[in-house]
């Protein structure tokens, strides 16, 4: 669903928003756009941090989740929405982004925080984290956060500068 009343709530500059993802060392976060993502061990940390709050995505994303995000609103974007509208529409102080490439690349210039788990894993093609980035993002290491420690899975967390 689009959000198509607007609210009183935090300025896109207070609002937190996080992008979250499971990435392969090479920076893929699916191998196609219609890819439901089953090889992602960090589902419960993923739960957990975006319970409660809203999480934008495109509407590629949507379609592999065939349950939805139970205790979530969900909120769809297409190629015309602009997200600082998206962003206003927010009455909660955080929100994540959670994919595609096209919607992180769209939302790159609100992001706040990176929420990256890495997986041991290398795709030969794909879905790239950020597709058609406008400018680069500098980023600092926030905190390193366990996943599945002993298959070398953790969540690595950067503020966007």
């Amino acid at each position: 669903m689009i959000i198509n009343k607007k609210r009183d709530s935090p300025s896109p500059k207070t609002l937190e928003v996080i992008g979250i993802a499971a990435v392969t060392v090479n920076g893929y976060i699916a191998r196609n756009s219609r890819e439901k993502i089953l090889w992602s061990k960090d589902l419960p940390l993923f739960k957990k941090q975006t319970e409660n709050c809203p999480v934008i995505m495109g509407s590629n994303t949507r379609k592999t989740l065939s349950d939805g995000l139970p205790g979530r609103e969900m909120i769809i974007v297409n190629r015309t929405d602009d997200p600082a509208d998206i962003l206003r529409r927010i009455d909660q102080k955080r929100c994540f982004v959670i994919g595609g490439g096209k919607t992180y690349s769209k939302f790159s210039s609100y992001l706040t925080h990176l929420y990256l788990t890495i997986h041991p894993r290398v795709f030969k093609r794909g879905v790239r984290l950020f597709t058609n980035l406008e400018k680069e993002i500098s980023i600092s290491f926030v905190r390193l956060v366990p996943v599945v420690a002993e298959e070398g899975i953790f969540q690595f967390q950067f503020k966007v500068e």
